[in-house]
């Protein structure tokens, strides 16, 4: 993969790409001089776009219409710049819960806003009218859920059209008679490139328009811009790029909008270690879109050639968050050797701003064809069993004072109070909080269950896994967000 990416890259300047390439190192440079920090966070609402909206609608530069409502009542819409021929539409939100790409979207609007960049600029802005529609599903964003309020996929929603999101699209394309498209989503962290341990970040589909998988210019011109995007981004995410199964769903609207004539690339924003509020893949939607539009109004990507597109791994889907291998697992007097695959999933507080762990052991036995964002070969140590402490506490004040790592290191995970508070909805301890008459089940592993003990090698507790987090006992730093409560 790296050296397909690398010759690519060479040939670039052949391909009259070279151009393109410099600006995309000046973006990625620069990006934090456009980047809106207002929306830094994943669980975005309409009320925190609509002053931005607002403030485009003032701006001469731009164009701001309302062009539908949701089911719920909110305005859909569209941001436009532009005097050139050649119509590219970018929607993003059509699922409530992947708004990265709406952040980009800000961000590439504070772009065409500043004063930098001016002959980049002139060249897009005089070949291109370009089109936004971020978070098409704002129903489904105030509740970070993908489904919209009538509890149907949009995606799927391209023939019947029951909802007024899946018409206002429908209408939005057919007016602009768009000849790009861009249809943007985040996909699971869980998707890593075929047969390798790197995470899918970005993954890309040229949607097919019929069973058949037939490649025509309108297809094929989508495929050769996807070519370019991987190259741009294998300078920042190597190996990180996947691509999407292009088997036909006749009900989707990728699908559709190739078919009714539109170029359509379809980008999925994925996971990136360490970086769970997805901004620097935020940053690279920013980077590889900006690219792919000054390279579509210089009309060079026509070059590329489309066989390219097949060379990119497919996504596969086979991470976890953490993977421990070769552990010694003692089981009705019989010792085995287990492999454990961990999900931090994460649970929305009410208002659906922010959210807390609640992790699940996935899978166990033979992971070997599995890989993790982090991984311990725990060869040599045997799974113990999690502890209470033997106090019984009264108040949160009380947990608080506790020596956690010292609890840790004694095998101690669980804190027994004697009262828990009824609205308290998980520990914000690295420790889990139970009740009074609450028994710690034995250690029992099985898919499903909340990933909570410790490896032990020669007699000593080396590491602790709380909550599907590891703690590295020999070291201070305790890195558990939340843990459970056991009433």
């Amino acid at each position: 993969m790296k050296q397909i990416a690398l010759a690519l890259l060479c040939a670039l300047p052949m391909l009259g790409l070279g151009q393109s390439s410099a600006l995309t190192t000046q973006l990625y440079d620069t990006y934090e001089n456009y980047k809106e920090g207002s929306i830094g966070k994943r669980r975005i609402k309409r009320a925190d776009i609509q002053p931005l909206i607002a403030t485009y609608s003032s701006n001469p530069k731009f164009k701001v219409s309302t062009v539908g409502r949701s089911i719920g009542g909110k305005e859909l819409s569209l941001i436009s710049l532009g005097t050139g021929d050649v119509n590219v539409f970018l929607w993003s939100q059509m699922h409530g819960d992947e708004p990265t790409a709406t952040q980009a979207i800000f961000d590439i609007l504070n772009f065409f806003d500043s004063k930098d960049f001016k002959e980049e600029k002139e060249a897009i802005l005089s070949n291109l009218s370009i089109h936004f529609l971020p978070m098409l599903n704002p129903d489904g964003a105030e509740l970070f859920q993908r489904r919209n309020l009538l509890g149907i996929d949009i995606n799927r929603d391209a023939l019947r059209l029951q909802s007024p999101e899946s018409k206002t699209l429908k209408r939005v394309r057919d007016s602009l008679a768009a000849d790009f498209g861009f249809n943007l989503h985040d996909q699971s962290t869980y998707y890593n490139a075929e047969r390798t341990d790197k995470p899918a970040t970005i993954s890309y589909l040229a949607p097919a328009y019929n069973y058949e998988k037939d490649i025509n210019e309108v297809r094929g011109n989508a495929m050769k811009i996807i070519v370019f995007m991987n190259s741009i981004l294998q300078k920042y995410a190597p190996g990180q790029v996947g691509r999407y199964n292009d088997d036909f769903e006749p009900r989707a609207f990728g699908d559709n909008i190739q078919k009714w004539g539109t170029s359509t690339i379809l980008i999925e924003s994925g996971g990136y270690p360490n970086d769970t509020e997805k901004q620097e893949i935020r940053k690279l939607n920013y980077v590889s879109i900006l690219s792919a539009i000054y390279t579509i109004a210089k009309q060079n990507y026509k070059e590329i050639a489309i066989g390219e597109y097949e060379k990119i791994p497919e996504n596969d889907r086979k991470l976890f968050d953490l993977k421990i291998t070769n552990a010694s697992y003692n089981l009705m007097g019989n010792s085995y050797k287990i492999d454990v695959g961990i999900h931090q999933v994460e649970v929305d507080y009410a208002d659906h701003n922010s959210f807390w762990y609640s992790s699940r052991i996935l899978d166990q036995g033979d992971l070997s064809t599995y890989y993790g964002y982090e991984t311990l070969d725990a060869t040599g140590y045997t799974l113990k069993q999690a502890t209470a402490y033997p106090k019984t506490l009264n108040t949160l004040n009380e947990v608080q004072s506790l020596d956690f790592g010292q609890l840790l290191k004694d095998g101690h995970a669980y804190v027994r109070m004697s009262t828990i508070p009824a609205k308290q909805l998980n520990s914000p301890f690295p420790v889990h909080l139970i009740g009074a008459n609450y028994k710690i089940p034995e250690l029992k592993l099985q898919p499903g269950i909340n990933p909570t003990f410790f490896l032990e090698k020669d007699g000593r507790l080396e590491y602790a896994v709380i909550n599907g987090f590891l703690v590295n006992l020999s070291q201070s730093n305790i890195e558990v967000p939340n843990g459970m409560i056991y009433k």
